[in-house]
């Protein structure tokens, strides 16, 4: 054999050796990418932050979906540079490298149920939605505090409270605060424009705000929504009559302390204009956030003649309703009793 013929198999060989070499190398990284490297038993997530780095990504993968090895990660970057994007990502069990990779990459997010809750403040909500979104309680705290920023929603710091409809809404994790208020006012309007708005417009000479406003009081009044329509009654009862509501929970309100078991004529006397004792109508926005079944209760409201009522002497939750001032203060002379044989003050 020649030499050039030597040379010539020998050039053979190392490009059938390198081919191979290549082959075996392509199988190992499809391999390793399209398996399923995650130990999981049931969905797992993870959050990516704007400061979060491919390090941080990938010792969360580590940490939270347990990988066994960052081998495929490595291999998925050389076919194509990852640029982390903000998000909630699911992580499946059985998940391929390849799609994890990719949907990092290329930001495919997963939503998050927002529970915006019936809550008593602003600063509760705050920390409340804190835990489903990336913002931080003091983002958005700091916001429903801004007279500014409120008033550019059409409220200010007394109607802010009716902003809020208490559900559960899904959302992008990284929502930004402007989008996150834009997505409350949208729910605010759709629910408002359903068959609330025929109810309204059919047999009630009240706002939203108003509605809202009256929600929240009977919501602190009881929890019992079964009873809140005769509630409610009693309330529109003496709006219509031009008597003053008398509602305990707008004192306590006005006083700053819903702890108190007793309102005393001390309590009576604090000059505010949620002191529905000393004036008349509703006050000037809502005491709380108030519940979708408080607002019905205000749109469906139960037809009597009662103008009074009172807490049950049982202490199950319940009132004691009563058409005259005589009967009333009965009833309210039993509640008293039962206060003082619990020794509450």
């Amino acid at each position: 054999m020649t030499t050039k013929r030597k040379l010539t198999y020998a050039a053979l060989s190392v490009l059938g050796i390198a081919a191979v070499a290549a082959a075996i190398t392509a199988w190992s990284w499809w391999r390793i990418l399209y398996s399923t490297p995650f130990q999981l038993n049931s969905t797992t997530y993870i959050y990516i932050r704007p400061q979060d780095t491919e390090q941080d990504i990938v010792r969360q993968l580590q940490d939270s979906a347990h990988m066994r090895s960052t081998a495929g990660w490595d291999v998925a970057r050389r076919f194509s540079e990852f640029t982390p994007h903000t998000g909630c990502y699911a992580i499946e069990p059985a998940d391929r490298l390849i799609d994890v990779y990719r949907r990092l990459k290329s930001g495919q997010q997963q939503a998050v149920k927002l529970v915006v809750p019936s809550v008593r403040t602003l600063d509760r909500m705050a920390a409340t939605i804190s835990r489903y979104v990336m913002l931080d309680s003091a983002t958005i705290a700091s916001a429903l505090a801004d007279t500014g920023f409120v008033m550019n929603m059409g409220y200010n710091m007394a109607t802010l409270p009716a902003l809020f409809i208490p559900n559960t809404y899904e959302v992008y994790w990284d929502i930004s605060l402007n989008g996150l208020m834009r997505r409350l006012e949208r729910e605010n309007s759709a629910f408002w424009k359903r068959d609330r708005r025929e109810q309204i417009a059919d047999s009630m000479d009240m706002s939203y705000n108003e509605i809202y406003t009256l929600a929240s009081i009977i919501d602190e009044e009881t929890a019992n929504n079964a009873e809140k329509p005769r509630i409610a009654g009693v309330y529109l009862n003496r709006l219509r009559m031009g008597i003053p509501l008398q509602a305990d929970p707008t004192v306590k309100f006005a006083v700053g302390d819903f702890t108190m078991r007793r309102i005393l004529n001390q309590h009576l006397q604090v000059r505010s204009p949620y002191n529905t004792y000393q004036r008349l109508g509703l006050p000037p926005g809502p005491i709380r956030v108030a519940s979708i079944a408080g607002i019905d209760a205000v749109l469906h409201a139960e037809k009597h003649d009662y103008l009074y009522f009172c807490a049950k002497e049982d202490f199950s939750g319940t009132h004691n309703f009563a058409t005259t001032l005589a009967e009333h203060n009965q009833n309210a002379r039993r509640y008293q009793r039962a206060l003082n044989q619990r020794g509450i003050r």
